[in-house]
């Protein structure tokens, strides 16, 4: 199948039919709108509270969440729990999704057969229907970016995780928080993994506050 032979994205007809988040999941699980979904395991889309006033955006799921078929149960996802709760929040008052609902992975070896490969612009646009339509059916107050891909994908290309984490942005109503992803602390080197963790406690303690005010 060629790339402009993708059929659409079915979301934005779902929601306008007044599908509930449940029967979009449903239809996602056999989205083809781009090619990730030819080497991954399956869809994986958000989970958590609906109608939760906070949504927590990744990247796309790892090698355990596309086995598992949920969001954020790998180790990014363990980190994420233990900062969360450090932060005042609850992770099961969240909702937890990624912009990519397709692992995308390139062959590696020993222990790590397959390595986490980031998705290209085509595929981001491919699968942003799917978190548009999240976000309509979960209505949040407050939404957390967690990562770049996920910052500029819902914020635009000139945000910059670096300099504008822990400042409150306006994204279509609601507000937003751009942070790091949780595998950022686990990819740093061990002297500035401590850092990389306040930073990421501290910016969520931001959307904290803003839930509580």
């Amino acid at each position: 199948m060629a790339a402009d032979e993708f059929p659409p994205n079915p979301a934005p007809g779902l929601v306008a039919e007044g599908a509930s988040l449940e029967e979009i999941a449903g239809v996602a699980a056999g989205c083809v709108s781009c090619d990730l979904y030819r080497q991954a395991t399956q869809t994986v889309f958000g989970e958590g509270r609906i109608s939760s006033r906070l949504l927590l955006v990744g990247e796309q799921p790892g090698d355990k969440e596309d086995l598992e078929g949920s969001p954020f149960v790998g180790p990014a996802g363990k980190m994420l729990d233990k900062v969360l709760e450090e932060a005042g929040i609850d992770r099961d008052d969240a909702y937890v999704t990624n912009v990519v609902k397709h692992f995308k992975w390139k062959a590696g070896g020993g222990s790590k057969p397959r390595l986490h490969a980031k998705p290209n612009r085509s595929e981001i646009l491919a699968c942003r229907p799917w978190l548009d339509a999240e976000v309509i059916r979960v209505d949040p107050q407050v939404v957390v970016c967690l990562g770049a891909t996920a910052a500029q994908s819902l914020l635009g290309s000139g945000i910059r995780v670096t300099r504008d984490h822990g400042v409150p942005v306006d994204y279509d109503g609601r507000q937003a928080v751009v942070t790091i992803h949780p595998s950022a602390i686990l990819r740093a080197r061990e002297a500035d993994r401590q850092a990389r963790r306040d930073q990421l406690v501290s910016d969520l303690r931001v959307a904290a506050g803003l839930l509580a005010g």
